[in-house]
């Protein structure tokens, strides 16, 4: 009676014990080792593809748009005239200063004929002069004022939105055309300072941005010159591949950047 007893305890203890290790399983020693690799095979962080060439252009004058010829999504060659303002009262000031230059040759021409016969003094020739410079300079500010009334493209690109439309009176300042050239895009990225140390112009990662699915060979081309105290990340600039179509700027990704041995 008693032997049975003491099989019926063995037994309820072994239950517990085994009933223990099954709600505890930090206890395992199968579960204490680790399930996965604690160094990861590469480092992944995001970025944006962002031109060089690219610009908000603003009026440098006031006055009323006649013309727009490029509509959001064109495309448009350096030199093309982006923006066309009414210059009429500018192109009559430059006539007026014009004719003042004129005005003021003949003058001087006449004082220094004078003068050769000494029935004038030097006072009258440098007078003239003057005058004529004086004219001459109001004829070159006019001149700048009339060239400002058409916007020239600085650059191959695209407009990417129109600020105003054809027929607004604009003030002085006022943006006008947001412009890109796509086939200037570069990948910035914000890295973990840590990576300073082996991050060097030259080296090669992988950029695959989301809306193509691609991925590209990417070079970086510089870092940027301070690393930011709040974040602790560092701007890290990349050169695309010379031949890459269909990508634009502001799309985003994902970088690769294989681990270091």
């Amino acid at each position: 009676m008693h032997r049975t007893v003491s099989w019926a305890c063995a037994a309820a203890s072994l239950l517990c014990a085994a009933s223990a290790q099954a709600t505890n399983p930090a206890s395992d020693p199968l579960l204490d080792s680790p399930t996965s690799i604690s160094t990861p095979a590469e480092r992944s962080v995001r970025g944006v593809l962002r031109a060089r060439d690219q610009a908000m252009l603003s009026s440098e004058l006031a006055g009323r748009i006649v013309e727009m010829p490029y509509a959001d999504g064109q495309d448009f060659k350096k030199g093309d005239v982006l923006v066309r303002f009414d210059c009429s009262a500018y192109q009559a000031q430059l006539n007026a200063s014009q004719a003042a230059v004129r005005a003021a040759r003949e003058e001087l021409s006449h004082n220094k004929q004078l003068a050769a016969l000494n029935s004038v003094g030097r006072f009258e020739v440098a007078l003239a002069e003057a005058k004529q410079a004086q004219a001459q300079a109001e004829a070159q500010v006019y001149q700048v004022q009339v060239k400002r009334c058409s916007v020239t493209a600085p650059f191959n690109g695209r407009v990417v939105q129109r600020k105003v439309q054809p027929h607004e009176s604009v003030a002085g300042g006022t943006p006008l055309l947001e412009i890109v050239d796509n086939r200037t895009l570069e990948v910035h990225l914000l890295v973990p300072s840590s990576w300073l140390g082996r991050l060097k112009p030259g080296e090669h990662f992988q950029f695959t941005p989301d809306e193509t699915g691609q991925p590209l060979q990417v070079e970086v081309k510089r870092l940027g010159a301070r690393i930011d105290e709040g974040s602790q990340t560092l701007l890290l600039i990349g050169s695309l591949p010379s031949e890459t179509n269909g990508l634009l700027a502001g799309m985003s990704g994902s970088a690769h950047f294989a681990e270091a041995p």
